[in-house]
């Protein structure tokens, strides 16, 4: 089946969840769940991967959860966490290399009932990966590239995710170019739309495969530092 976008009842059915968020609630209306949001997700994941694999061939998806799709019911407990029980986004990941999905460079997307936000990149490094970024932008010419890289996307409109730090690690000093880079606790960058694109599924797939090839470059510098990710 081609995918021809999610409808208007679908981010109602997520405006709902939002005013409803109980898992029993959700289980009584779990159909719908299934009908408006889950057979065409599916259907989406595939469609836009094979469309990614022309900008990266060896771009992962699967679509399945916890692959290229997000489980509905978030996970309570962690430290920190949203407490309210369902999720009232949907998220794709499509990803490159063999490590966890979420620890690879990825092309990135979810909606809600008001925004559309895609991004590529990694939002956030855990230690293995972010000790091979800084060991990455040690090198001057890295870093400048990296920094070039972002000043071209800024440029287009683009948004690099938030410092994560307020001071430089070790090995950096305020003497060095483009020390700021050592600040960042993930390395993406992001836009956002208005969440009615996702109602048309052409358009949506022709939007985001626009913006993820304006993403690549960014997309394939992150790749080439998570080679260097010790396990």
């Amino acid at each position: 089946m081609q995918f021809d976008g999610f409808s208007a009842d679908a981010l109602t059915f997520l405006e709902r969840i939002e005013n409803n968020n109980t898992k029993e609630w959700f289980e009584a209306h779990r159909n719908e769940y299934e009908t408006l949001i889950l057979s065409p997700s599916r259907l989406f994941a595939q469609e836009m991967g094979e469309h990614l694999q022309a900008l990266e061939p060896t771009i992962n998806f699967a679509a399945k959860m916890n692959r290229s799709l997000f489980k509905i019911y978030r996970d309570t407990r962690r430290m920190g966490a949203n407490k309210a029980p369902i999720k009232t986004r949907i998220g794709f990941i499509w990803w490159q290399g063999r490590g966890k999905r979420l620890q690879s460079s990825s092309f990135y997307m979810h909606f809600d009932k008001k925004e559309l936000f895609v991004s590529a990149g990694v939002r956030w490094f855990e230690k293995p990966f972010l000790d091979a970024y800084r060991a990455y932008i040690q090198d001057t010419q890295r870093r400048e590239t990296l920094a070039k890289t972002l000043q071209m996307l800024e440029q287009k409109g683009y948004k690099t995710i938030e410092k994560g730090f307020k001071r430089l690690p070790k090995n950096f000093t305020k003497e060095m170019p483009y020390n700021e880079l050592a600040l960042y606790k993930g390395m993406a960058t992001y836009t956002t739309l208005p969440s009615g694109i996702v109602t048309n599924g052409k358009e949506l797939i022709d939007t985001l495969y626009d913006i993820y090839e304006d993403m690549l470059p960014l997309q394939q510098l992150v790749y080439t530092i998570s080679l260097g990710v010790k396990h």
